[in-house]
């Protein structure tokens, strides 16, 4: 049976607990280039190793530790890697894992001054430096909270307070019950965090009015002015995209943002990956007049590389932002000259996740920051290319950004679209069965699609062949099949 340690022995438990995790994760992180990237371990064989029953009696933390890196062994990607390019995950960089640690160790409730000083200072800080970063307004409020899908929340419900309040209606103490209508325009081509906001605020899903993009993912101004005017009766919330879950697409910021205020609509923008090109000279122009919208969201644990939970929700109607959100109570010491992170975002008990982006930011710099950026940029070019040039590989789409699409029809004389979708999928698969780089699946143009998704700071032109090199061989080995 383990007993909790007394006072006397807690110094002793945490040394041996903290080094036998460090020893795990040295492990984890010394051989991640020689393992699997792709998880291999079946649901099945984790529910065995792990659904056990939860015991009467306690057991001491060091073999808590020890079991849990046993059992969750082949269920985990190896994302911090060079070669991990499914979804849009970014590694962690060392600086930042070890701020994140710390944030453990901390313990911190980052929800006002009082409780924790140093996280409120810290975030003040990350705050404005992001707004530097991102060319966006001085006197925009933020709120760092756990992703793009919560920075959507909290950026929505700041527009639907000032959309309701323009005309006469308390959101915040009616609802939306009997609310005047409350419309979102936004592209087919939205990520589905933006729907499951509309869902969580009470908008609805049946509010969101996708318009049809053109053949580059974006919105032509003509699309957005014919709605605009069809809905004129609403409030109306606008949502654009910079970079697009596919391919990348950014729409045109500087047409389109004014056609929309013009007509007293909103403007939101998903930026989950894509606002960080604003830091890159070589990118930069593709969020030309974006700093002319209301809000705007990202993610920390992308393109910056920050360990997850990390996302960021910014909004030029500071007003509007905290009166959807502020709360106070009689036991909440709050102070004069400070900002109270629960002023701005959802989260009463939150994470104090100043520190790992504080890290990250400070270890690359404004130049370290826009390097990250060109070279995930070049190295999604060079890995879509590259394997598009492969026998039974398809360009579908070579990435402008970071993000690039490939098909892999099927060679047979006869086979029809669906067979080719059956085909891409089941090549993705073969790929990621050889553990030498990872890859998603998405569909986009009515077609199956591999989507080639490059933001880890730790990809390399080495990475890069060795990854059109498992390709090949899984389309020379299903040739030969």
């Amino acid at each position: 049976m383990h007993h909790p340690s007394t006072a006397l022995d807690d110094d002793a438990l945490f040394d041996d607990v903290l080094a036998r995790t460090h020893h795990h994760a040295r492990a984890h992180l010394q051989t991640r280039n020689d393992q699997p990237i792709g998880a291999r371990a079946t649901a099945a064989e984790l529910r065995a190793r792990l659904h056990r029953p939860l015991a009467g009696q306690g057991i001491a933390p060091q073999q808590v530790i020890d079991d849990l890196v046993a059992d969750v062994a082949g269920g985990i990607h190896s994302m911090n890697t060079g070669r991990f390019f499914g979804w849009v995950n970014g590694g962690t960089l060392p600086a930042s894992l070890g701020a994140d640690w710390l944030t453990s160790v901390w313990d911190q409730n980052a929800a006002m001054f009082a409780v924790s000083p140093a996280a409120a200072i810290v975030e003040e800080v990350v705050g404005d430096w992001l707004k530097t970063i991102f060319n966006l307004p001085s006197h925009s409020s933020f709120a760092l909270v756990s992703g793009t899908q919560m920075a959507h929340v909290t950026s929505l419900a700041a527009a639907r307070h000032r959309l309701m309040k323009s005309r006469g209606w308390d959101v915040e103490a009616k609802g939306l019950n009997g609310a005047p209508p409350l419309r979102i325009l936004t592209s087919s081509e939205r990520h589905g965090s933006v729907d499951r906001a509309a869902r969580l605020i009470g908008i609805g899903r049946d509010n969101i009015f996708p318009l049809a993009c053109q053949d580059d993912g974006t919105l032509a101004p003509e699309t957005l002015r014919v709605a605009l005017a069809q809905h004129g009766d609403a409030a109306i919330i606008v949502s654009l995209q910079a970079g697009d879950l596919n391919i990348g697409a950014f729409d045109d910021f500087a047409t389109l943002v004014p056609i929309a205020h013009a007509a007293g609509a909103w403007v939101h923008v998903d930026g989950a990956f894509g606002l960080w090109a604003a830091a890159s000279a070589t990118h930069c122009a593709k969020t030309r007049g974006l700093e002319t919208a209301d809000s705007w969201s990202t993610d920390g644990h992308k393109w910056l590389n920050t360990p997850y939970d990390s996302g960021i929700a910014m909004i030029a109607d500071a007003e509007a932002h905290r009166a959807a959100m502020t709360y106070r109570a009689s036991y909440m010491h709050v102070e004069g000259d400070v900002r109270e992170e629960m002023d701005w975002g959802p989260d009463w008990s939150k994470r104090a996740r100043g520190f790992p982006l504080y890290a990250a930011l400070r270890e690359l710099g404004r130049d370290g920051i826009a390097e990250l950026i060109d070279r995930c940029c070049a190295m999604a070019k060079a890995l879509v290319g590259g394997i598009a040039q492969l026998p039974g590989a398809e360009l579908v789409w070579l990435p402008t950004l970071n993000q690039g699409l490939l098909r892999f029809p099927d060679p047979a004389p006869s086979a029809t679209d669906a067979d080719h979708d059956r085909h891409t999928d089941a090549m993705i698969a073969r790929i990621n069965a050889s553990g030498e780089a990872f890859f998603g699946g998405t569909t986009w143009g009515g077609k199956r699609c591999m989507r080639v998704s490059v933001c880890g700071w730790q990809t390399q032109e080495s990475d890069v062949e060795r990854a059109i090199a498992a390709v090949r061989l899984a389309l020379m080995r299903n040739a030969a099949a």
